[in-house]
């Protein structure tokens, strides 16, 4: 078994889980591949050499399982390196809420014995697609969590045309607005006001954000339409977010929004549910009477 291992090294917990990883695994014939980043991290903070280990340089390859060790934006960031690779993404937490990576820290243990016990649960989550009207390239052009339109360096409000299918369906006028996908919902759209959907809902949200109208509440739609977004502001531009990752356009740019050809494959412990995590996480449904 080859497992990909990324994190976040901003946190110097990562240091003891990557010498977990390594006494645990070493004894059972599995290679672990450490991001570069990772394995320089780890290098020069414990002053030692990890015998018989790769790292990965670029996107360039393989593994039967990838490891994210941080919080919910390191998942998304090791989703995004993953791409179209299809390998499972088990989440390792050592961030604060943790939806996607949902393996405490006293639980790792239990989670390591799963994965050799071949214990572990795969759920198919569905990618947004976005693409610009310019052809301009992105990097990764795919989120799993959500597409953020957001103002650029001004008070002013945004106006944001959505047509769903080819019809315009309402104008927003807004600070901005999310486009999230099932597994987003309890993420940015969640702070908003979006609804909650299971993981594999088959749907797309619209969520404004600080509507300028009482009227305009969240949408759902089905996840095999397409949106078209044309956006006006005063700025003469504007700022996309994509799962964290950002960058500004001009007011002329037009996006489409679409699924994604492929899913991202997250891994879960056989005991772990999204309703244990809304439970746990959100307090979901908690009855304070009792």
């Amino acid at each position: 078994m080859t497992i990909a291992v990324f994190g976040n090294t901003f946190r110097p917990t990562i240091l003891n889980i990557i010498e977990e990883l390594f006494r645990f695994f070493n004894e059972k014939e599995v290679k672990l591949l450490l991001d570069k980043e990772l394995f320089e991290y780890y290098i020069n903070n414990k002053k030692s050499y990890i015998n018989h280990q790769h790292f990965i340089d670029q996107d360039n390859f393989e593994a039967d399982l990838a490891l994210s060790i941080g919080g919910d934006g390191t998942f998304l960031n090791t989703a995004a390196r993953i791409g179209s690779k299809n390998i499972p993404i088990l989440g390792i937490n050592t961030g604060r809420l943790g939806f996607l990576a949902d393996v405490s820290g006293d639980e790792l243990k239990n989670a390591l014995h799963a994965i050799i016990e071949n214990k572990i649960s795969v759920e198919e989550r569905t990618l947004l697609k976005i693409e610009t009207s310019d052809g301009k390239s992105i990097k990764y052009p795919y989120v799993l969590n959500e597409i953020s339109i957001l103002k650029q360096d001004s008070s002013s409000m945004l106006s944001i045309i959505a047509y769903l299918n080819g019809e315009a369906i309402h104008s927003y006028h807004a600070d901005g607005l999310i486009i999230s996908t099932p597994t987003g919902s309890t993420a940015y759209s969640m702070s908003v006001g979006g609804p909650l959907m299971v993981p594999q809902a088959k749907n797309i949200i619209l969520s404004p954000i600080a509507s300028h109208s009482l009227t305009v509440r969240p949408l759902v739609v089905p996840d095999d339409w397409i949106i078209d977004l044309e956006v006006q502001t005063r700025s003469g531009c504007y700022q996309i977010s994509l799962d964290g990752r950002t960058m500004v356009l001009e007011q002329e740019v037009k996006l489409r929004v679409s699924k994604g050809e492929y899913p991202i494959r997250v891994a879960k412990q056989l005991n772990h549910t999204f309703f244990d995590s809304l439970k746990s996480k959100l307090m979901w449904g908690l009855d304070k009477r009792n």
